[in-house]
């Protein structure tokens, strides 16, 4: 059986070993796959691993021997699911490998938006608080998460992490899901329909995949709130 990843590189830069592979086949590994190569590289492959390289209808239709496709990520919109089905190609992807290092990322960027670390950080190393005419040196408003409402859309294997280190901050969690289920682990969240999410969050975190349903969810008209703040407001002016 011939095995071939296509763009490893994400995957391992270097610290980890593809050599597990060689158990159940022949292994080639590739960092990056051009498109253009793509069908030359897997010619001949049962299985193929990707992370970014893309798999429509064409490509498939000229590898009539790949029996599988694995994403080496959480979702699999790269690869045309239908056309695999078609094929008999089984498709699956990685949903929960990333759940505490996104979790951790929204967590990042609320703290540099309430705290703004770097930027109190140079200036300091450039001497303005030793020039400071105050004790108490700030260079943006400092916000506490504390008391703070959060709004997740989405309530997923992610969104429902982010919700639990939310509530250790002391904030306030508010969700909207589609396809409302029961959610055992939901205690001190309160579910919402969208619009009353965005009218009431200091901030809105996004989880849920780009789909023709949730294109566009975030717009000028359901947010208004996204705008600026007047600069006495507590209020933290910019969502993501």
């Amino acid at each position: 059986m011939r095995i071939v990843v296509l763009d490893g590189y994400a995957l391992n830069p270097g610290d980890l070993s593809w050599d597990g592979l060689a158990r159940y086949g022949e292994a080639a590994v590739y960092d990056r796959t051009p498109s253009d190569q793509v069908v030359e590289r897997a010619l001949g492959a049962e299985i193929l691993l990707t992370n970014k390289t893309e798999f429509p209808a064409d490509v498939m239709e000229k590898l009539p021997g790949l029996r599988y496709i694995g994403v080496l990520a959480t979702g699999y919109d790269i690869v045309d699911t239908e056309a695999a089905k078609r094929r008999g190609i089984t498709v699956t992807n990685v949903p929960a490998y990333s759940t505490d290092s996104v979790a951790q990322l929204v967590f990042a960027l609320m703290l540099d938006l309430c705290s703004r670390v770097g930027l109190h950080s140079g200036a300091v190393h450039n001497g303005e608080w030793t020039n400071s005419a105050d004790f108490c040196f700030t260079k943006a408003p400092l916000l506490e998460l504390a008391g703070k409402t959060i709004g997740l859309v989405g309530f997923g294997n992610t969104g429902r992490r982010v919700s639990e280190i939310a509530r250790a901050f002391g904030m306030r969690v508010l969700v909207s899901t589609s396809g409302r289920r029961s959610y055992p682990d939901a205690d001190g969240v309160s579910f919402v329909p969208l619009n009353d999410l965005l009218a009431q969050a200091d901030i809105v975190s996004l989880h849920c995949p780009l789909t023709s349903a949730t294109r566009g969810l975030i717009n000028r008209d359901n947010s208004p709130g996204c705008n600026p703040a007047p600069s006495s407001s507590t209020r933290p002016a910019v969502r993501w």
